[in-house]
């Protein structure tokens, strides 16, 4: 399938063979934009790892500053006190037999993220092939099986994003909107990847940043230098 025309015209503006700064990475992100929609920023970075050994996989979960610029419905599992908890904390909706009814018999699936109490995970697991090939189950490494349920939904909400490798070692994640401009984008871009740096797995030896990908929904991809991103994290602190 060929490319759009205004595709073509911003990939001249981007040179495949080169590793931009952060800085200019950004620049770029946001003159490269071609869509009428705000376009959602991502990152897919390529690590060190080999991804088929159990000790190397990378699960984990993060809350990124300004949050990723979306609207996320938020499911929780649990009975008893907790309801009121998950209530007044904002989530969509709450319950437990009822929505594990409504989401076996009618494949009911609106939201973008579940969490549970540990009680509870009885039930919920049942949904185990209909939530786990969306990325949709409850799972303790992300921290959506706990008893604090008031401070996970409060993450969900404000944004918190699931990191995970796939079958070829490399991690995608949304980073917020085009129209977060340069510094928030920043920000996000930056507290991600020092998370995923402390995410490294003592099995992995040698570089584990292999290789750092920017782009916008539309627009073509955009390699960031790591030794840029290194010298960015130092002394790097959230504005307020």
């Amino acid at each position: 399938m060929g490319r759009g025309k205004k595709y073509l015209e911003v990939r001249k503006a981007v040179d495949p063979k080169n590793q931009y700064t952060v800085s200019d990475a950004l620049k770029l992100i946001d003159e490269t934009k071609t869509a009428k929609f705000d376009e959602t920023v991502e990152v897919a970075v390529k690590l060190g790892i080999d991804p088929r050994q159990a000790n190397q996989q990378i699960r984990g979960a993060m809350v990124l500053p300004h949050g990723i610029g979306k609207i996320v419905r938020v499911l929780v599992f649990t009975k008893g006190e907790k309801v009121k908890e998950a209530e007044e904390a904002g989530a969509d909706y709450v319950g437990a037999e009822d929505f594990v009814d409504k989401i076996s018999k009618e494949n009911w699936l609106q939201f973008e993220v579940a969490i549970a109490t540990p009680d509870v995970m009885n039930l919920v697991g049942k949904l185990g092939k209909i939530l786990g090939p969306r990325g949709l189950m409850p799972s303790p490494k992300v921290g959506t099986v706990t008893f604090d349920i008031g401070r996970a939904v409060k993450e969900a909400k404000a944004g918190r994003i699931e990191v995970k490798n796939d079958k070829g070692g490399v991690v995608h994640v949304p980073i917020g909107k085009v129209s977060f401009g340069t510094a928030k984008l920043r920000e996000n871009f930056l507290v991600f990847m020092d998370s995923l740096q402390r995410m490294k797995p003592s099995s992995s030896k040698g570089m584990f940043i292999r290789k750092i990908v920017i782009s916008n929904t539309m627009g073509p991809g955009i390699k960031v230098d790591s030794v840029s991103v290194r010298d960015e994290l130092k002394g790097f602190e959230v504005a307020a």
